[in-house]
């Protein structure tokens, strides 16, 4: 039986993890994860390929060429070691795919792979985790890796008052080639950071599981959190420091 968590569930985990110093990995499954996993599994690659997000990626927006079934069996492998993982709600309508895309294309590659997370959440937990000071509250007491293709402007959110935040370093990833480099880096320096932030789309699914077991430590896949952390800032969370943790 698989337990579902909420967000202030999911973030005392990251919390305790953090505590305890043993490895935790949140990753999510949306539209872009489907698609890359639906090949030559419950859909042709013709049919992957036709997909407006695969046109996409193989402009080079989404940090990913398709078809690519070496990154669909890693997906499935990350899936299957992540602490938690993040699945859309059937009736979704916080991301903007057409609903064939989104929770019941899961459901048959799930079946397929025969994947069953024991720990769920919403996919869309990292959007509300800046809206929460318990999330701030973590972030505030440790050291911060940003894995994301231009990490300058996240890393100058997250140091610069009010938040005042300790980003210790920043690894620009721009595409899937860049996987093995990237863990590499990680590798070398593992004792200097607590938590990971991963926003490069598909590939932090690969990448998150992978880190918290080569370190030990805590990663998220974040997606899109750096903008909702922008929203949030203009919203006034996470500035006080003297707020209990709930």
């Amino acid at each position: 039986m698989s337990v579902y968590l909420e967000l202030n569930d999911v973030l005392h985990k990251i919390d305790q993890a953090l505590a305890d110093r043993k490895p935790l990995s949140l990753v999510r499954v949306g539209d872009g994860e489907n698609i890359v996993l639906a090949q030559r599994s419950v859909w042709t690659l013709r049919r992957v390929l036709r997909e407006r997000w695969a046109i996409k990626a193989n402009n080079g927006e989404k940090g990913v060429t398709l078809p690519n079934i070496k990154l669909r069996n890693e997906l499935v492998k990350s899936i299957k070691a992540a602490s938690i993982v993040g699945l859309l709600p059937m009736d979704d309508e916080q991301i903007k795919a057409p609903s064939y895309l989104k929770r019941p294309l899961t459901n048959r590659i799930f079946r397929y792979f025969k994947l069953n997370p024991d720990v769920q959440c919403h996919a869309c937990v990292n959007r509300e985790m800046p809206s929460s000071d318990l999330f701030w509250r973590i972030l505030r007491r440790r050291r911060i890796l940003i894995i994301t293709r231009n990490p300058e402007p996240l890393k100058e959110m997250l140091e610069q008052k009010p938040l005042g935040l300790h980003v210790a370093y920043t690894i620009p990833f721009s595409h899937y080639n860049q996987i093995e480099e990237t863990i590499n880096i990680v590798e070398a320096i593992r004792h200097n950071f607590d938590i990971a932030l991963i926003c490069c789309g598909v590939n932090a699914v690969v990448l998150a599981p992978r880190i918290a077991k080569l370190t030990g430590k805590v990663a998220i896949d974040f997606g899109k959190g750096p903008e909702r952390i922008a929203a949030a800032l203009k919203a006034g969370a996470g500035l006080s420091s003297k707020r209990p943790i709930r």
